[in-house]
């Protein structure tokens, strides 16, 4: 049996889409550089702002945004469903950090992240 330990995200830039995911979940951060690491990525002419990689970790499991050239699919066939006490509330909240709503539903908005990614913000059960 296997074991899920991330979701990986294709992207063109994963800082910025990184601090959305971590924004938008609660317990979840954008995982540090160390001074290694800043080391590291200076030497292949990279910052944190432009890394080919970047995690953000969670409570039960972790996001890697990863810089790809290959064209966004209009529709993913697999989305995140993310649960909001006030969905309204949260809903414009990821407008203001560039997500869109493609619909609302009765219990659920269908979004799209700011690199297209689809996700649905639902209503508690």
């Amino acid at each position: 049996m296997g074991t899920l330990r991330e979701i990986v995200f294709d992207c063109a830039q994963p800082a910025r889409l990184a601090r959305f995911w971590a924004d938008l979940l609660d317990g979840y951060e954008v995982r540090p550089y160390d001074d290694a690491e800043i080391a590291r990525l200076a030497e292949r002419g990279l910052t944190p702002e432009t890394d080919t990689n970047v995690m953000v970790d969670g409570p039960d499991l972790n996001f890697c945004f990863q810089k790809t050239d290959t064209p966004p699919v209009r529709k993913n066939k697999l989305h995140v469903d993310v649960v909001a006490a006030n969905r309204a509330h949260l809903v414009k909240r990821l407008c203001d950090e560039g997500a869109s709503v493609v619909q609302e539903c009765d219990d659920s908005t269908w979004m799209r992240d700011p690199e297209d990614n689809d996700f649905c913000v639902t209503d508690p059960r």
